[in-house]
């Protein structure tokens, strides 16, 4: 390599790191010299720099959108050829949001439903109610993920959590910042919402946030308890209502009525515990 392009190279290499494309400088340097010696025109070489600027674009952002969501660890949505201890709870049917499934026991792809973007372009909701244990979080979380891969941007949090961080910006006067920095969510999921009691702080903050995103940004819920014990959450009863009539407006209503797969493991790990049986001895005849 003669002196011109050695400095021709670190030109380059100083140009990227300039222009912030760390794609085209992780290929360039091989790339040419392949287009030297096949004599690719100029138009060909600058495509495939520019392919694999927008991969590893494409790569960086969808690890930086993984790492803000949170996800807990979860399996891969049911229907995808996955299976997991909790593929049978979270393999529930997701229907079109407006539309109320009075009861989930049969099983759906919700892999299907999730590659659907209109319901969070028109900041529809879903809710899924159902017993601990019903898989309510791992069907939240496999479904952000699903959204996730497809570039939107998802905040998976515990409500009570949620709920701590926006009283303490209420007492610094900084709610209204907080929920708009929320707004760059496509998709809230307040994971264990029944768990947030009136009686530990004022929750009036999560009906604010609730207002905040009616018809804007979606919300995905989990909750233990149906509406009617939703009392228990805001100040009074008016603001219940507000809030469920805000959430239901534009919505799928999940209801999960399956065992708890804690349950099930803790009956199958108590039936598989003791000496197992020895084999019968039959005595032959004398």
């Amino acid at each position: 390599m003669n002196a011109t392009v050695k400095i021709d190279t670190a030109r380059v290499e100083l140009l990227l790191s300039e222009l912030r494309l760390p794609g085209i400088k992780l290929i360039w340097a091989a790339l040419a010299e392949t287009a030297d010696k096949e004599g690719w025109p100029a138009a060909r070489f600058l495509a495939v720099l520019a392919e694999q600027e927008m991969v590893e674009r494409s790569r960086r952002r969808f690890e930086r959108h993984l790492e803000e969501a949170r996800l807990p660890p979860l399996l891969a949505l049911p229907g995808d050829g996955t299976v997991g201890p909790h593929a049978a709870e979270q393999d529930a049917a997701v229907g079109a949001p407006g539309e109320l499934d009075q009861e989930v026991g049969h099983r759906g792809n919700v892999s299907f439903r999730a590659a659907g973007d209109a319901w969070l372009e028109k900041g529809a909701n879903l809710l899924c109610f159902g017993p601990p244990g019903g898989g309510k979080s791992h069907l939240a979380a496999a479904l952000g993920m699903a959204l996730v891969e497809k570039g939107w941007r998802v905040l998976f949090t515990r409500t009570t959590d949620l709920v701590q961080k926006l009283q303490i910006a209420r007492r610094d006067l900084a709610l209204e910042a907080a929920i708009a920095k929320l707004d760059k969510y496509h998709l809230l999921i307040l994971d264990d919402l029944a768990y947030v009691t009136k009686d530990q702080a004022e929750t009036s903050v999560l009906f604010e946030l609730i207002s905040a995103r009616y018809e804007r940004r979606s919300m995905l819920i989990t909750a233990n308890q149906p509406f009617g014990e939703w009392g228990k959450i805001f100040p009074d009863q008016a603001m219940t209502l507000a809030a469920i009539d805000r959430l239901v407006h534009h919505a799928t209503i999940l209801e999960m009525n399956v065992d708890s797969y804690r349950r099930k493991a803790a009956v199958d790990k108590a039936r598989g515990a003791g000496r197992p049986p020895t084999r019968a001895t039959i005595k032959g005849s004398s």
